[in-house]
Formats: C-alpha cells, sequence, structure tokens
C-alpha cells in the first residue's frame, strides 16, 4: 500500500498542524484581494468624502437657494404683468420696476398697519391695565363663583419686583434680538428684489442661453413649459390677490361702520391671511377682528362673526368661481396638503410657497399625457356644482392653450428676445 510523502518542509514552507502534525501547503492556505477591491475601497471612500463635502456646502447655501426659490416664484408671479407692459412698449427694466415695487409697497403698508395695530393694543393694555384687570376679575368672580380682590392682582401686577414686571424687564434681550431678525429680513428681502429683477429684466437673454444647450425639439418643450408655468402660476397669485382685495375692502366697511378700532389693519389682515392660507385661513383670518371686537362690544363681535361667515359663502359661490374661471383652480384638499407639506420642509416660506407651487405643477401635470373619455358610473357621477367646477377648469384648460398659440402675435414669447434684452439693459 502506497503511502503519501508529506511534502518537503523548504518546499511548502508551510505551518503544522498541532493535532495530526501534518503541515498545511501554503498554496491551500493563502488568501489574496480581488483586483476590483481596492479601486472599490477607494471610491467607497471618496464618494463618502464628496457627499461629506456636499451636505457641508448645502447647509452653508441653504439661505442663498431658499432666496432663490423664493425669487424664481416672484419671477413667474410678475412676468405675465411685464409681458404686457412691454407688449405695449415699455422696456423689460422698467415695467419690472414698476410692478416690484408696487409690489412692496403693499407689503410695507400691511406691515405697518398690523404694526400699528400691535402697537396700540400693547399701549393701550399698559395705559388701562387697571381697568381689564378689574373687569376681568370682576367676570371670574360672578362666572365661577370665585371671591378673587382686584386690588390685590392690580397691586401684584405693579410691584416692581413682582412676577410680571421682572417678566417684562427680561424681554429687553428679546427685544434686539428681534430687531436683529428683522435687520435680516429686510437684507434678505431686497435680495429677493435684486434676483428677481435680474430674472424678469433679462428673461429672454437668460431662455436663450439655456435653449441654446438643447436640440430644437427639446427647446419647444422647455418653452412650452416655462410659459405654462409663467401664466398659471402668476394667474393663480393674481386671482388670489383680487379675492384679498375685495374681501379687504367689504371686511373695511363693516369694520368702518362698527367703529372698531384700527379697521384699515384688520381689513388687510383678514384680506391677504383668508387667501393666501388655504381652508384654515379664513378661520385664522377671522379670529383678530373677532376677539378685538369683543373687547369693546359682544354685539358688534355677533356681527362680525355674522359678515365673516356670509361672506366666506358669497365668496365660495359668486366671487371664486368668476375670478378664477380664466386660472388655475387648486382643490382645496391638494392646497391644504402642499401648505402642510411646505411648512415641513422650509417653514413658513415654505407654506407660503407651496400654493404657487402646487398650481404650477398640476398646470404642468394637467398638459401631461393623453386623456380618454369617462365611462359612465354611479362613481364618477357628478353633482352640479362639481360640474360647474369641470366646465370652469376646462375653460380655463383651453384659454391657456389659446394664449399659448396666440403668444407669438402678441410678442409676449422668446421670438423677439433680442429686443426685449436690449429694453432690459
Amino acid at each position: 500500500m502506497n503511502e503519501r510523502r508529506a511534502p518537503d518542509d523548504r518546499r511548502s514552507g508551510g505551518a503544522k498542524d498541532p493535532v495530526t502534525g501534518q503541515r498545511f501547503d501554503r498554496r491551500a492556505t493563502d488568501r489574496t484581494l480581488p483586483r476590483w477591491a481596492v479601486p472599490a475601497i477607494l471610491i467607497f471612500w471618496f464618494g463618502f468624502l464628496m457627499t461629506f463635502i456636499a451636505r457641508h456646502v448645502f447647509h452653508r447655501l441653504s439661505g442663498l437657494l431658499v432666496l432663490l426659490l423664493v425669487s424664481v416664484f416672484v419671477a413667474l408671479a410678475i412676468e405675465p404683468g411685464v409681458n404686457k407692459l412691454a407688449a405695449r412698449g415699455w422696456r423689460r427694466g422698467t415695467a419690472t420696476s414698476a410692478i416690484l415695487f408696487g409690489v412692496l409697497g403693499v407689503f410695507m403698508l400691511f406691515v405697518v398697519a398690523i404694526g400699528t395695530l400691535v402697537g396700540t393694543q400693547i399701549a393701550d393694555l399698559l395705559s388701562q391695565s387697571d381697568v381689564y384687570i378689574t373687569d376681568t376679575v370682576d367676570w371670574l368672580n360672578s362666572t365661577f363663583g370665585t371671591t378673587i380682590d382686584p386690588q390685590d392682582v392690580i397691586d401684584e401686577f405693579n410691584d416692581p419686583d413682582g412676577r410680571v414686571q421682572q417678566f417684562i424687564q427680561s424681554q429687553g434681550d428679546e427685544a434686539v434680538r428681534l430687531s436683529l431678525t428683522a435687520v435680516t429680513v429686510i437684507f434678505q428681502g431686497l435680495s429677493v428684489l435684486l434676483f428677481t429683477y435680474y430674472l424678469v429684466a433679462d428673461g429672454p437673454r437668460l431662455r436663450r442661453a439655456i435653449c441654446s444647450r438643447l436640440r430644437p425639439s427639446r427647446q419647444e418643450q422647455v418653452l412650452q413649459a416655462w410659459d405654462l408655468a409663467i401664466n398659471k402660476t402668476g394667474g393663480y397669485l393674481y386671482s388670489r390677490a383680487l379675492l384679498a382685495l375685495l374681501s379687504a375692502l367689504s371686511h373695511w366697511v363693516v369694520f368702518q361702520a362698527l367703529g372698531t378700532q384700527a379697521p384699515i389693519a384688520l381689513a388687510l389682515w383678514v384680506g391677504l391671511v383668508s387667501q393666501f392660507l388655504p381652508v384654515v385661513g379664513t378661520y385664522l383670518a377671522g379670529i383678530l377682528p373677532l376677539l378685538i371686537t369683543l373687547l369693546d362690544s359682544p354685539v358688534n363681535a355677533a356681527i362680525v362673526l355674522t359678515f365673516i361667515i356670509v361672506y366666506q359663502q358669497i365668496e365660495n359661490y359668486v366671487f371664486a368661481p368668476r375670478i378664477t374661471a380664466r386660472t388655475m383652480e387648486l382643490h382645496p384638499a391638494v392646497a391644504f396638503g402642499a401648505a402642510l407639506g411646505g411648512a415641513a420642509l422650509l417653514g413658513a416660506v415654505g407654506a407660503i410657497l407651496a400654493l404657487p407651487g402646487a398650481a404650477m405643477a398640476q398646470a404642468l401635470a394637467s398638459n401631461w399625457g393623453r386623456r380618454y373619455d369617462i365611462v359612465d358610473n354611479h362613481l364618477t357621477t357628478l353633482t352640479k356644482s362639481g360640474k360647474r367646477r369641470l366646465e370652469r377648469q376646462t375653460a380655463a384648460g383651453e384659454v391657456a392653450d389659446d394664449g399659448d398659440t396666440n403668444a407669438d402675435a402678441d410678442g409676449d414669447t422668446d421670438s423677439g428676445g433680442e429686443i426685449e434684452s436690449e429694453g432690459a439693459r
């Protein structure tokens, strides 16, 4: 019987097994890395490093990106007005400046009116604090059967070492921080205006620069989507602004007739908040004038509440259908969900931008793909109001298509881009 010779120690160079006493073969135990292992490790660490750098850069530039995003939406909103003024012979730079200054003036009027209202209410509260405290304590005693002495509460409120005065004094640092925040907001607002000006005033040149990198067929698709986004976003915001103006005027008449404090500020608050905050905006807008009126007269507060409810119905069934008939009408659920998503992503700025963003996305989606006739089924049967809404949306889409077809005749497209760019310069 032939026995297998153990390999020579010098040739094998293997280690001896402590159990069997045999030596391992080096070729059977050694393992070498695959050829792709080292490049894969290098690629992994390079990707990790680039991801870290990208996250760091994005974190540093997130504020600038938000400003650019706001500027893009503002530019889309005002470009229809600039195009109409340019068609009437205005230079694009002058038309853009006029519209931007008009928007800025309305915003400043709103801020000054609300600031005056808040300052007046705070000054009135501090100057007549004894009266308000006495009335409040008397109401608590008569309603809940308590025996609180109003004078004790007044003494506690006016005590320099009391908790109320200490809290007021501790807000000095908050006032400084609020002032710095206001300066930052003003700087960001000026940055948005500057970005918006160049995006709109030099819009034709920007579109020509982008289209010069694309095939002619792709250029038509890009310009069609761009024009649709401009018309729908601008039309949606203009319709909301017009509804806000009607709401503000109507509420101002009622507030002025009832003798409510700061009627202009309250009317502007109701008009803007009710139109640019979906679904819940109407109720949030009505709380402030209701509370202020309630301090003076419960009867007037009931009148204000009744008018807010009645006007909301008139707006939903009379004003809104006619004003939004030629623009994109957002479903309330879509608007509310978009506002929640925008607030989760970018806070208050995202909640405001979500509405025009949803309108633009809905406009682009409405022209994408083929559409077919709906089969008869009880699940697809519309009510009368639903049929009217569908007719308005269909009419709005037909108007938009006609506007796209006749855009060259109106001189609002890029066919005259070189001439319009000269006007911007």
